[in-house]
């Protein structure tokens, strides 16, 4: 009897041993998180009363009650008081660089006339020597208050511009990026000064063309590809203007909410300046960059070293953005039928198909995305065509490509569902409709316009996510106006009543999810973040009101009150 006291005492103190070895040991939290509306993206548990981290990653996602055993007095406690959280939000399709850059040249984006693009030139080479450029972007014609009496091909002409800026070469970016404005001092530099001499009519090149006006002169307009004829001349960038971007960019994401950053093209350059900023621990924002897929050496380099995702997850390249016809506004996008209001003219294919498949199959192999600038509804359909092929040929290699079609503005009906058959994503800027829809119709006409333009609705219900974003510099990077567009399809004065195509609006719960978990899964990090669940990366932003239940006319009102990443406070609106 002894003995099998004796037996079972061991037992038991044998078992409450290995009990209290292998019970989890609760973390203290280095931050505590609660008093607010939290909504988590999380389809387990979309809301919760509190959230607990410990360093960068999320240790409790609950109710306050439970989260309290997670506090020492080592705890940074964060009350919200009755503002509301959410994700940190994911810059979908934007340049990084470009919105640095933005902040350094003459943003011309608020400009509403020819008018006021002359008098800010004006005012900028009142402060600079002769000789130098004055750099700038942001422009629209479309989006003008009033447009002036000479017009040719759409486009203003350059010598207002020029007699203000005579002696200073001057060169200023479509909104779009995919036109420029020049003055007759930039076109000189280039050698162009002679063309009306030589009698030319019309002078294109491959992907783009220089407009010219009915006496053969150049009227400062350069689309697409043609701007190559200009950018050759304008004086390179310094190591100290692309780190001042850089830092200006940061902060730029920080003000507005943005945690991680989807950067849609970058050279060689762009890629040693990021390592060499992360390297510094001044990566502040996730990027997720794509390879400039005008480089081709770059891409080749890259095949043989494969993907990098840094396990820190601030820098990650496993993608190739390609750039294959050109905008809008500047009548670049390709298009299956002719423009509206420019009968002769379909747009640009800006790089060869062939190549389109070729890196298709490249990034198959070598594991990369591929994702493709198409804003034509041609472009669209020759993109998905080559993107299919690919997958037919390596279908072992396509069973989670996530290839993209960046922007996939204006559809053909028929091209619509096979966005979801192909597992082709769609990254679509909302707020491209809201600035776009007023003059779109009179480049597509309103059959197009209502068969397949910014179709979100239709494409979501087919079970294709959709990644939003900006495309900054293109529009500002506030990511509430994007929200507001994709919610209520209005521009941002708030017209039309009820929106235009209203069936097309995303509901409330898409639009946030298309900014976080459906951002992140576009870019095969929906595992690490996009939701706030445990385990995730603590980024998050605070806003001062609920945009999920505000009125829709207050939507715009919401201001981004903080924003964490990694654990940390990067913005406070109060400081």
């Amino acid at each position: 009897m002894k003995l099998r006291c004796f037996l079972f005492s061991g037992i038991t103190l044998v078992l409450l041993f290995v009990f209290s070895c292998s019970s989890p040991k609760k973390d203290f939290a280095t931050m505590l998180i609660y008093g607010g509306t939290i909504y988590t993206v999380d389809a387990n548990q979309p809301m919760a009363e509190a959230v607990a981290i410990k360093n960068n990653k999320i240790v409790f996602v609950g109710s306050l009650k439970e989260a309290e055993p997670y506090k020492n007095d080592k705890t940074k406690l964060i009350d919200l008081k009755g503002k509301t959280m959410t994700p940190g939000l994911i810059e979908g399709h934007g340049h990084f660089m470009g919105l640095g850059y933005n902040e350094l040249n003459l943003d011309l984006s608020n400009t509403k006339s020819y008018e006021d693009i002359v008098n800010a030139v004006g005012e900028r080479v009142k402060t600079i020597k002769p000789g130098e450029w004055v750099i700038g972007r942001g422009w629209h014609q479309s989006k003008w208050d009033s447009l002036p009496s000479k017009m040719v091909k759409g486009f203003q002409t350059h010598h207002k511009l020029s007699a203000v800026s005579p002696e200073n070469p001057v060169y200023l970016s479509h909104a779009s990026g995919h036109a420029g404005f020049a003055n007759a001092k930039a076109m000189e530099v280039a050698g162009l000064h002679g063309l009306a001499k030589e009698g030319i009519k019309s002078f294109k090149v491959e992907g783009g063309e220089v407009i010219l006006d009915a006496f053969g002169r150049p009227t400062g307009i350069f689309n697409e590809r043609a701007q190559s004829i200009i950018y050759k001349h304008i004086p390179d960038k310094t190591p100290e203007s692309d780190i001042e971007a850089f830092e200006l960019a940061i902060k730029a994401c920080q003000k507005n909410g943005i945690t991680s950053f989807h950067d849609a093209g970058i050279p060689k350059e762009t890629i040693a300046l990021y390592e060499k900023m992360r390297q510094d621990g001044k990566m502040n924002t996730r990027i997720y960059a794509m390879l400039t897929g005008w480089d081709e050496a770059l891409l080749n380099e890259w095949y043989l070293k494969g993907p990098s995702i840094d396990s820190s997850h601030l820098l990650t390249i496993r993608s190739v953005k390609l750039n294959c016809d050109g905008a809008l506004g500047s009548r670049g996008a390709w298009l299956l039928e002719p423009y509206s209001d420019r009968k002769d003219h379909f747009g640009h294919e800006t790089l060869p198909m062939e190549f389109v498949e070729k890196t298709a199959l490249n990034g198959l192999k070598n594991g990369f995305q591929v994702c493709s600038h198409a804003i034509g509804d041609r472009a669209n359909r020759e993109i998905l065509d080559r993107y299919e092929s690919a997958f037919k040929k390596l279908p072992e290699k396509a069973l989670d490509h996530r290839f993209r079609i960046e922007h996939a503005q204006h559809l053909h009906p028929e091209d619509i569902p096979r966005f979801a058959q192909l597992k082709v994503i769609p990254a679509m800027q909302a707020i491209h409709m809201s600035s776009d829809r007023p003059w779109a119709i009179d480049r597509l006409g309103e059959k197009r316009i209502k068969e397949g333009a910014y179709m979100w609705q239709t494409l979501l219900k087919t079970g294709i996510p959709i990644v939003n974003g900006t495309d900054v510099p293109v529009e500002p990077i506030n990511p509430i106006a994007s929200f507001y567009a994709s919610v209520s399809r209005k521009t941002l004065n708030g017209t039309p009543e009820g929106g235009y195509e209203p069936e097309q609006k995303m509901t409330r719960e898409q639009a946030l999810k298309s900014y976080t978990i459906d951002a992140a899964y576009g870019a095969f990090e929906e595992a690490i973040k996009g939701s706030i669940s445990v385990g995730k990366l603590a980024d998050f932003t605070i806003y001062n009101q609920d945009l999920m239940t505000v009125e829709e006319n207050k939507i715009l009102e919401t201001k981004i009150e903080m924003t964490i990443f990694n654990g940390t406070i990067v913005y406070s609106r109060a400081e």
